[in-house]
């Protein structure tokens, strides 16, 4: 896979740097610090991700994590591992606005870290260092020993969650202005499902109050209605219409003109949206009709949250352990999306609903850096080369992210009919594990090299 000259303008990436067993990671799982209540439906998805949304002090960006640096010299490196260590701090670097240059104030300055200074000086970024481990006072001193690094110096600690607020201040400052297009067109989210699952009164108790008809009779909304809210505060708050649809019901038991009106709303609801959420009924269990409004999501690639619904009624005989794989079974092309579980009726995870479709819409929207993304598309060859056919292999040279909602990359390669549709499920399941992208659907793209046209 061979490397494009592209220039590409730093954006709102913040990258994390620093050689090993410093707490780098524990870094980025303190500043993304997103506990959302949600299990997925596909097992293994996203634990240990190279990228993350980040809303610090109403400001949202994207965190980078990279390897540890072992060794400065590359010259005289022949690991293959810590070469693509290096490449992966490189791809970072070439994306971000500001790193964090972490450290170790119990261990003090070592000599990589004087090397990793001047491979951060040559980035261009902001920088600032992150003196990490100093769980308490009498570590503050220590961060002095960094100071000749000529960058910023903040002692600070994962663990004990100290001297974030005061680091960050300037990574925040350093941060380009970005656009939020939510202001003036916002996020539609439906609310769709089957007759009776309780999406009315979800949103009523979402809401807090009684903007939509509640009735144990299937039914009762007949239309859609938009109802504005935003999360978030400032110029980064994402703006969203949630949309509350007839519930859907097949074809054969829509018995008048009315109920058949609605159920077109319903569809044109998902085709709309931004983010859909799914509401199953947790008492019945995931359904075939369950499966078609699924197929519907997926078939407009739209981003989606499932929430099963009155867990209220069926906690004690069944787990949520036990049902995502269920779930599975019934809709397994719904597996990357996550499975959240409440009841509208006693409030439980309700507030948590709010958080996951603010997650889903990050990922539905988000813009992978070009540089990661390539890094991230070689890593996955290498590790798995495609198959040959008719004595020819696949050969990937370049990868952009062309659009998102739905994410859409462009990969261009020697010839688009060596794809095989193992080897994209294979690359899409690579990037699922990098970059998080749960709800979100994912389309690759192929496109021949000019100069492999004629070939």
């Amino acid at each position: 896979m061979s490397e494009e000259n592209i220039i590409n303008e730093r954006k709102r990436v913040v990258a994390i740097v620093g050689r090993p067993n410093v707490g780098k990671s524990a870094m980025f799982n303190r500043l993304a610090k997103r506990r959302i209540a949600i299990v997925h439906a596909e097992s293994g998805v996203t634990r240990d991700r190279l990228m993350r949304e980040v809303n610090w002090a109403d400001e949202r960006f994207e965190l980078v994590d990279t390897g540890g640096v072992c060794n400065i010299d590359r010259s005289a490196n022949d690991d293959v591992i810590e070469s693509g260590i290096h490449s992966q701090v490189d791809a970072a670097l070439g994306d971000a606005a500001v790193a964090i240059f972490v450290v170790d104030v119990q261990a003090g300055l070592h000599p990589i870290d004087d090397g990793i200074a001047g491979l951060l000086r040559a980035s261009g970024c902001e920088v600032v260092v992150a003196a990490n481990k100093a769980d308490g006072e009498s570590h503050d001193i220590g961060a002095v020993d960094f100071e000749h690094l000529g960058f910023p110096v903040f002692p600070v600690s994962a663990l004990q969650n100290r001297g974030f607020d005061e680091m960050m201040r300037p990574v925040i400052e350093a941060l380009p202005e970005a656009e939020n297009p939510t202001e003036l067109n916002p996020l539609r989210v439906a609310v769709v499902g089957r007759p009776n699952v309780g999406k009315s009164s979800y949103i009523n108790r979402l809401l807090r109050n009684n903007r939509v008809i509640v009735s144990n009779i299937p039914g009762t909304t007949r239309d859609s209605i938009d109802i504005p809210f935003a999360v978030g505060k400032g110029k980064q708050a994402r703006h969203y219409v949630l949309v509350d649809t007839a519930g859907m019901r097949r074809s054969g038991k829509v018995d008048s003109s009315v109920e058949k009106f609605s159920l077109i709303r319903a569809e044109k609801s998902i085709k709309g949206a931004n983010v859909v959420i799914l509401v199953l009924d947790a008492k019945q269990g995931p359904t075939s009709f369950d499966k078609k409004i699924a197929s519907l999501i997926s078939e407009y690639n739209r981003g989606c949250v499932v929430l099963v619904n009155k867990w209220d009624l069926a906690e004690g005989e069944v787990t949520q352990r036990q049902y995502g794989p269920a779930l599975v079974k019934t809709m397994p092309f719904m597996g990357h999306c996550p499975v959240l579980f409440a009841s509208a009726k006693s409030g439980y995870n309700i507030r948590q609903t709010v958080e996951a479709i603010d997650y889903v819409a990050g990922q539905v929207m988000v813009e992978i850096p070009t540089g990661i993304l390539n890094r991230t598309i070689q890593d996955a060859y290498e590790k798995v080369n495609p198959p040959s056919r008719s004595g020819r292999r696949l050969k990937i040279y370049y990868a952009t992210q062309v659009g998102s909602d739905p994410v859409r990359i462009r990969m261009f390669v020697n010839n688009p009919k060596l794809i095989t549709p193992q080897y994209r499920s294979y690359l899409i399941k690579r990037l699922r594990a990098k970059f998080g992208l749960e709800g979100a659907p994912v389309i690759l793209q192929f496109r021949a090299r000019k100069t492999d046209i004629r070939k």
